[in-house]
């Protein structure tokens, strides 16, 4: 069985704790970050902390590329790689009484309380500490604005429980940080200024310089304080990286005061590097609110997200803290306001796969920001793409091939993932983007993005593809040779059943679609081309084996030594942490969905028969070692009325960092994959589709769960959906009626519908 690491407590709207767990401080930190889609940060206390965690302030869209680093240089691989760099810490504020300073990995607290409030992305936390001469409590909150991106703010009551007592305060700009994953105690910054205009300090840095042409970002920070609502005039003191102004208040028994800190953070990639620092000083003089009204602001614009976005189950609170914290973490990530930004893997939380791009936006997050949000969120997504077309040729040109080859890695379109296996090999990631070009279009039925952007993006890629083949005349088949699937624990393999289905798909569609709409797009697609796309479809090579009756994961996977994850010891899991690599790849043993990844893009092309026996025949051996796993297996498995099987991958998606099942989370959170929460309920509990353009449903309730209910956006309506022990209830909230399936049969929903729901018995 499976062992959970749980530090807070269950609380359907909050992550919330006593207990301050010093060994587990990188976890805690994790789990408590906060983000607005322009900046984020782990959870790390204001005031100095000695012992091991990890330090991280994130900006979007603010990197540094590093040579590539090999042991052997081979052709082709990209010159650097980016990473996300640790930017200004300017939370910081330490703490003193009598000139002591407070640092909780040497101190013990008393009444130590850590909330993150996913109503309105507020962190607090509370602690009191016992002198010989005193007791004093402090409690502090901070937030980051989504109504103002460049604000943040954080608010500290001091009180003296008992005694008297000097307390000092030295709030800072610490410019002087490195990234956990820094070479050599490497730097990426320099200092450009520092120091202040009457009651505002500010701190400029740069990115120190880099050798393949790519822009350095200046970054400027500003600080300004308030005590007991009054603004400060503090001294500030200054050095190259750092900035800081001291406070000092002696108490009394009984007595307390606060202190506001106001912070704006500015980069190049809005404002110019020489008019930051006024600007910054402008934002913060125009901060003309208190810090109780700029948390209500707070408070009324998460509402405003929560009332489409909000997932409501009842009679399971580990469920319902679960889709919560994953829907909080992913839209204080992405909200879709900035066309240059895209979901990095690990958003604000952690340094770990560099903070850059990966497929994961197109295959998991696309659909979820298509019912959740505007469809300009999503086209934004695509938008990113279709911006970074040249770049994704010149990729392709790199392994010498035509069309383009969209990055695994990436912050500007090049890739910059330096493995291989992943650079060379792991080029189904090219399939993903061209699927989130017919998700939206299917979805969203806008079909002005497929005409113009969409078909220039399309006809690259399926160029690649064309170019990428080879024809096995033995087989009288086309073939992809030497490629990574999406099970990552198989590297340079021939067929990858997966790669070859959406390949030929992607050929296909893109014939299909530059046909309907050759007049009007802006793609140029000769006669010949299309021609050969269609014979290269009609003719792909799709390994299966008929005995079992399954689509075969690649050429040589049968011979494997089969057999279930039961057979292992748990000691042995995860493999990745106790297996050498070559054990791996030589193993059976299947990290997150590959030829399921293929069926449930393509749901509607299998049988029920068909997707059955490949989930009986790969689930087994699937390891779920990739965060991106659980939920295509939770959605197949509903769709089959695997009902246990089908909750136990939503705990594992829902819970994943929360419960840190793969024993990572302490590197940051997994927030690509937090859609697959969200996608498990919708698309697998309630078995929402959109085949054909055509919304269906075919609801169950899972037997621990007393009701669930959310909302989407689809085709310019908006539907609240209701599943309860009894029936399943449709209104539409907003738009036109709308003709949909429920349990295969047609209705109308023109203003509220409710039906019987499905028992088990009656289930697939």
């Amino acid at each position: 069985m499976k062992q959970i690491k749980r530090l807070f407590q269950i609380d359907p709207w909050k992550i919330k704790t006593n207990q301050l767990n010093k060994d587990e401080l990188r976890l805690q930190e994790s789990l408590t970050s906060i983000g607005n889609g322009y900046m984020g940060m782990r959870g790390n206390f204001e005031e100095s902390y000695s012992g091991d965690h990890h330090q991280g302030t994130y900006l979007a869209g603010v990197w540094y590329p590093d040579k590539t680093r090999v042991g052997w240089w081979k052709n082709g691989y990209p010159e650097y790689f980016g990473k996300v760099i640790n930017a200004v810490n300017f939370i910081a504020m330490d703490l003193l009484i009598d000139d002591q300073p407070i640092d909780l990995a040497t101190h013990q607290p008393e009444d130590f309380y850590l909330e993150l409030d996913m109503k309105n992305g507020l962190l607090s936390r509370q602690f009191t500490i016992t002198t010989d001469t005193n007791k004093v409590r402090f409690s502090f909150e901070r937030f980051l604005s989504i109504s103002k991106k460049e604000a943040a703010f954080i608010h500290l009551t001091v009180e003296m429980l008992e005694g008297t007592g000097t307390i000092k305060l030295r709030s800072k700009l610490d410019g002087d940080v490195q990234n956990e994953d820094s070479n050599y105690e490497e730097h990426f910054w320099l200092p450009i200024a520092v120091g202040s205009k009457e009651t505002i300090g500010y701190l400029t840095t740069e990115t120190i310089p880099n050798n393949f042409g790519i822009e350095t970002f200046t970054v400027t920070s500003a600080m300004r304080h308030l005590i007991d609502g009054e603004l400060a005039l503090p001294t500030y003191e200054e050095t190259e990286l750092t900035l800081s102004a001291t406070f000092t208040k002696t108490l009394q028994a009984g007595e307390s005061f606060t202190i506001d800190k106001e912070v704006i953070v500015l980069t190049s990639r809005d404002v110019e590097k020489e008019k930051q620092v006024q600007r910054a000083i402008e934002m913060l003089t125009q901060l003309d609110q208190t810090y109780a009204q700029e948390k209500s602001d707070q408070t009324a614009a998460w509402a405003k997200r929560w009332e489409l976005a909000d997932v409501v189950i009842k009679g399971d609170d580990e469920a319902q803290q679960g889709i919560r914290f994953n829907l909080f973490q992913l839209f204080s990530t992405y909200y879709g306001e900035d066309q240059r930004l895209n979901i990095g893997p690990k958003g604000f939380t952690g340094e770990k796969y560099g903070g850059a791009t990966y497929w994961d936006t197109e295959a998991y997050a696309v659909p979820l920001y298509l019912a959740l949000a505007k469809p300009e969120v999503t086209k934004n997504l695509l938008k990113y793409r279709h911006n970074q077309l040249p770049q994704a040729i010149h990729n392709a040109q790199q392994q010498g091939l035509k069309g383009a080859l969209y990055p695994m890695v990436t912050f500007t379109g090049i890739e910059c993932h330096n493995e291989w296996e992943i650079t060379f090999e792991e080029i189904h990631r090219n399939g993903a983007i061209a699927y989130a070009i017919y998700n939206y279009t299917n979805y969203t039925g806008d079909q002005e993005y497929l005409k113009k952007e969409g078909l220039e993006v399309l006809a690259e890629i399926a160029r690649f593809w064309a170019d990428r083949v080879h024809f096995s005349k033995r087989q009288n088949k086309y073939m992809i040779h030497g490629v990574t699937g999406p099970n990552e624990y198989e590297n340079n393999i021939n067929n990858n059943w997966y790669t070859n289905t959406i390949a030929a798909w992607v050929l296909r569609y893109t014939a299909e679609k530059y046909s309907e709409f050759k007049k009007e797009a802006t793609a140029t697609i000769s006669d010949e081309e299309l021609a050969k796309w269609t014979e290269i479809a009609t003719n792909m090579y799709f390994p299966t084996d008929q005995e079992l009756g399954i689509f075969v994961q690649h050429d040589t996977f049968l011979d494997k030594d089969l057999q279930p994850v039961t057979a292992l010891s748990p000691n042995d899991l995860p493999l990745n942490q106790h297996w050498s690599w070559d054990k791996i790849l030589r193993s059976c043993f299947i990290k997150q969905a590959d030829v399921l990844q293929g069926i449930y893009f393509f749901n509607d092309q299998f049988t029920t028969e068909e997707k059955r026996r490949n989930f009986d025949f790969y689930e087994p051996m699937t390891v779920h070692e990739s965060s991106l796993s659980p939920s295509i297996h939770a959605i197949l498995a509903a769709e089959l009325g695997m009902e246990d099987k089908a909750v136990e991958m939503y705990q594992r998606t829902a819970r994943l960092d929360l419960d840190n099942y793969n024993n990572d989370t302490e590197d940051g959170l997994h927030i690509t994959s937090m859609t697959g929460s969200w996608l498990a309920i919708v698309q697998g509990f309630a078995q929402m589709k959109t085949d054909h353009e055509t919304l269906s449903f075919a609801p169950f309730l899972p037997k621990t769960w007393e009701a669930y209910s959310f909302h989407i956006n689809y085709r310019n309506r908006l539907i609240s959906v209701v599943v309860d022990n009894n029936q399943v209830t449709f209104t539409l909230l907003e738009g036109e009626p709308l003709t949909f399936v429920v349990y295969n049969k047609t209705y109308e929903l023109a203003n509220t519908l409710s039906l019987s729901l499905r028992k088990e018995d009656e289930n697939v």
